[in-house]
């Protein structure tokens, strides 16, 4: 790689640029975390975080990173051999289903394109056919990270609602908490699966459930084995301001300063951000004559836009051209869409300019490796964010 001076360009879909204030509030010293300061800072912390997810009641806190939080999700609510419901909408949607079927669940599994969500139909018509309610909870990805496609979660668990189910909804928010408009107890979700290192603006190591009462109900006969990703011990000592192992406390830090700003901004300015910076970017995609992956317009994620390249053309081999020039990352195609795809994350801590400038380096990089384009597609997007 060229040597290259001025800040890089990190634009895939997470981990995302950390804020300055972020990264200060990080560099504060350690401190006991038995001690009276700690428990403040905790106390303070788990009411910080509630807003954020949309949810009255808990939010339980690992050191650890998203996966963490899968697993904690469904040990915490299942038994061995108990029948799960997911939704094939991208390649963490196979790996939670890979994951569950690890720790001796079953998984019935929605074959999908991975250019589509979770379709409240389908989620209807299992439902449906499971008189004996054998299906114990349906495991959705909110905003799928390989694909940017956001499932229409209030629609599923209208579904649910519609046929009286009585399954779990478990559904992961790691790249749309903080990015895209989510309701945790207003949509019925009972577990709600989250890490740190995107839309809160964090780098990667802390995870997250918040978690309804119904899931707290059955987590008391749930047969999962489970330790570290008790939710009771867990709970317990957030009561005193403690945990019942040693926590991340400079991440903490962090944590606090992150919400901070998210609360300054306002939530819905925030989502509305995001929304205004994807618009613009998928303007250059269709301005330079590309396709974008999501197939579905209720369903275009806000916090970042895939990329669909003609089949003779590498999407890695772009992103190789664009690293070395101009020292910034894209995200890559995962699993079946290896080569096909490159991914911009437009999430967190991001602005207009930052926006304008990875579009610049997208469309030079498009041009360098012969991928046929428009040079409409900077002007397109600029034009959205020019806009009064």
């Amino acid at each position: 790689m060229a040597q290259s001076t001025g800040r890089h360009f990190l634009q895939i879909p997470g981990p995302t640029n950390v804020p300055d204030r972020v990264l200060r509030a990080m560099a504060a010293p350690t401190i006991d975390h038995r001690g009276p300061d700690f428990a403040a800072l905790t106390t303070e912390l788990l009411k910080g975080l509630k807003p954020v997810f949309g949810a009255a009641g808990p939010v339980v806190v690992y050191p650890a990173s998203g996966t963490g939080a899968w697993e904690a999700a469904l040990v915490n609510t299942l038994s061995p051999g108990e029948l799960v419901l997911g939704f094939e909408t991208g390649h963490f949607a196979t790996l939670w289903r890979e994951m569950a079927e690890k720790l001796g669940l079953s998984v019935d599994f929605v074959p999908g394109d991975w250019r589509h969500g979770a379709d409240p139909g389908v989620l209807a018509e299992r439902l449906r056919a499971d008189p004996e309610h054998r299906i114990k909870a349906v495991c959705v990805v909110h905003n799928e990270t390989s694909t940017g496609v956001t499932s229409r979660i209030p629609e599923l668990r209208a579904a649910i609602d519609e046929t009286g189910h009585p399954a779990l909804l478990l559904v992961d928010t790691i790249s749309s908490l903080g990015s895209i408009d989510y309701r945790h107890d207003e949509w019925g979700v009972d577990v709600t699966v989250a890490g740190s290192q995107k839309g809160l603006m964090l780098p990667p190591g802390l995870s997250f459930n918040a978690v309804s009462e119904k899931a707290l109900r059955t987590s008391e006969n749930a047969r999962l084995p489970r330790s570290f990703w008790d939710w009771g011990p867990i709970l317990a000592a957030n009561r005193q301001g403690a945990f019942p192992y040693t926590p991340a406390t400079n991440l903490l830090y962090g944590l606090g300063e992150a919400l901070r700003m998210l609360e300054e901004e306002g939530l819905p300015q925030v989502f509305a951000r995001h929304a205004r910076h994807a618009e613009a970017t998928r303007a250059a995609v269709r301005g330079w004559g590309l396709e974008v992956l999501c197939a579905d317009e209720r369903e275009h994620s806000g916090s970042l836009t895939a990329v669909l390249l003609p089949e003779e053309h590498d999407a890695d081999k772009v992103r190789e051209v664009i690293l070395d020039r101009f020292d910034m990352s894209l995200g890559a195609g995962l699993g079946k869409l290896r080569g096909r795809i490159f991914r911009i994350g437009h999430l967190g801590h991001f602005n207009d300019l930052t926006l304008a400038g990875t579009l610049a380096g997208v469309q030079m990089g498009l041009e360098l490796t012969g991928v046929p384009i428009d040079r409409g597609g900077l002007n397109a997007a600029l034009t959205v964010l020019g806009a009064p």
